[in-house]
């Protein structure tokens, strides 16, 4: 094996010049910053990120949940396991169609609901962003990632 001289590596940027390695980054402060205010709630950011969805519309399918948030059934199935046995959401086969999978929030996980509310303000305020320029950056990240999807849709 020989050793790369400096030419060799000449076009390679560096770490902290790569988008890929900003995002990154920036999701990993994240989960540290969450990860203290959601054990308060005895959650995963996961399953914070299933309770967010729920509670801005109770009432929907696995499936619609799985698209929402990214997930598949076989990583959402056992977050809602979870979810269900600590009292917070209720499964259930859709009558109408017996393959759909109906998800609703129970009292104890509108409840916490207010107990989250905390989380949001925190996040807010660590972030030291105003609404605008937050706005901007997350449309510009889902616009990345759906690129990057539409890119690798039409690669397969």
């Amino acid at each position: 094996m020989t050793n790369a001289t400096s030419d060799d590596l000449a076009d390679v940027p560096k770490v902290d010049e790569m988008l890929c390695f900003s995002i990154y980054s920036a999701g990993h402060a994240f989960n540290q910053l969450y990860r203290p205010l959601l054990d308060e709630l005895d959650l995963t950011y996961p399953q914070f990120l299933v309770m967010t969805a729920l509670w801005a519309r109770d009432d929907r399918t696995v499936k619609d949940l799985g698209e929402t948030l990214f997930l598949d059934s076989s990583t959402l199935t056992p977050l809602l396991k979870r979810l269900e046995n600590v009292g917070f959401v209720t499964r259930n086969r859709n009558p109408a169609d017996e393959r759909q999978v109906l998800l609703r929030l129970t009292t104890k996980g509108y409840a916490l609901k207010g107990r989250a509310a905390h989380v949001f303000d925190c996040i807010g305020k660590a972030v030291g962003l105003d609404a605008v320029t937050v706005d901007k950056i997350r449309e510009t990240i889902a616009s990345i990632r759906d690129n990057i999807h539409k890119k690798g849709s039409e690669e397969t």
